[in-house]
């Protein structure tokens, strides 16, 4: 299994080299400020008490408050929390907004929990970690399986124990509690913003450019729906239950409705929920596996679900002129390489992904100044940040004669060792 934080590592390693980082900032950015482990123990509803244990990683605020996620995973690690810290200091640093890099997450599968039992963990969480997180300290957000509820949870309870208000210490709340407007949809919509860019650079006409998206939950399906829209050709589709390919192109709305009514997407072929033994293989339409839709005929390739999807072993029959990463690491370090060399662009997670932190960065920034946004101010927003962080990064890229990542790196590093240094 590859390690996330060597990774990330590796990736920092790239961009230093080439950019001549100054030696002092590299040692800096080789570790988190701050990583606490938490041990939370729950009273569960059978009168039995777990104990969960939970981490947060602070890794960098030269530029602002920690800036992160909390996930709810069984496969959650320190490696994976103190990459997962690196990459978003980096991600904020690309799109230029005055926020640092923190994650966090607590092991545990909160699918066998019971509301209340999520309640008691969330909280729990929270009683741990809260003397080092606040609006101008450490600002947490949702991430794997943690919703605007549990954010909620964990506010009230963060507010309870400081004894007043501090709306702005997590983002990624219910709308009627301070949320921002667009947050469901951001980081899908930071993602067209990107396509639409790139679609411009390498000469894409929509109506003509066939895209094929991995991943069909929030951000993959969101996405699916906007390009769509904007007359794109949406092929195939998948989730963890497998996926459709349709030559003629995919309604992201009916394929919701399939899946929304407990059907798996290759029933798009049939129309309606049906059996696997009745999803077709062959011909115009067909069911199609994660595995198989990486490796399509497309313009455009979007990694919208785990990480560590394309790897040395795959990156060669990767037929995909374009990949826009929606999903956090969905790219290794080796397989970077090998599409740099055969001239597949790939625009990486660290800018196509982030309308998710800087609508979370306009969330914390309408709380603590007492305000509201309208939704299409919040887009207007948006674009601007998202057109301006691609055009340094494709920039960054021919200056340097380098792959967007590591581009995107060399600007983040810039921005942070300049404010280290000072």
């Amino acid at each position: 299994m590859n390690n996330p934080f060597q990774n990330a590592m590796a990736q920092l390693d790239k961009a230093a080299k080439i950019m001549n980082l100054d030696k002092n900032v590299h040692e800096i950015l080789k570790q988190p400020d701050r990583l606490l482990t938490v041990s939370i123990p729950v009273k569960m509803d059978n009168g039995e008490l777990k104990v969960f244990t939970g981490y947060r990683s602070q890794y960098n605020n030269a530029l602002g408050p920690y800036k992160g996620g909390i996930r709810y995973h069984w496969n959650v690690s320190i490696d994976e929390v103190k990459a997962l810290s690196f990459w978003m200091m980096v991600k904020c640093a690309t799109v230029n907004i005055p926020m640092g890099g923190g994650k966090g997450g607590v092991i545990v599968n909160p699918k066998e929990l019971s509301e209340g039992e999520l309640e008691r963990l969330s909280r729990g969480y929270i009683q741990k970690i809260w003397p080092l997180i606040g609006s101008d300290k450490d600002v947490p957000a949702p991430d794997v399986y943690t919703t605007p509820q549990i954010m909620a949870w964990m506010r009230d309870e963060f507010e309870k124990i400081i004894g007043r208000k501090d709306p702005g210490v997590i983002t990624g709340k219910p709308l009627d509690q301070g949320g921002s407007e667009g947050r469901g949809f951001s980081t899908g919509q930071g993602g067209v913003y990107c396509v639409r860019e790139l679609a411009k650079k390498m000469g894409f006409e929509p109506a003509k450019t066939t895209v094929a998206i991995q991943g069909f939950g929030n951000a993959g399906s969101f996405m699916a729906k906007l390009l769509h829209q904007l007359g794109y050709k949406i092929v195939a589709v998948s989730d963890s239950k497998g996926g459709v390919y349709n030559k003629d192109g995919i309604d992201p709305d009916k394929a919701e409705e399939i899946k929304k009514a407990g059907g798996m997407l290759g029933c798009y072929c049939v129309g309606t929920v049906c059996s696997l033994e009745q999803i077709p293989n062959d011909g115009t339409c067909r069911g199609i596996s994660n595995e198989e839709i990486l490796e399509l005929d497309v313009d455009i390739l979007v990694p919208a679900a785990l990480e560590n999807q394309i790897t040395k072993d795959n990156a060669e029959r990767i037929k995909a002129k374009a990949i826009v990463e929606l999903a956090n690491g969905p790219t290794t370090p080796e397989a970077d390489e090998i599409l740099f060399k055969r001239g597949i662009t790939v625009v990486p997670d660290v800018l196509a992904n982030a309308g998710g932190v800087t609508v979370s960065y306009f969330e914390w920034d309408q709380n603590v100044k007492g305000e509201h946004w309208a939704e299409i101010a919040v887009l207007q927003k948006l674009e601007k940040i998202m057109v301006n962080a691609f055009d340094e990064v494709w920039e960054t890229k021919e200056k340097y004669g380098v792959d967007m990542r590591t581009a995107a790196f060399v600007k983040a590093m810039e921005r942070v060792a300049a404010r280290i240094k000072a």
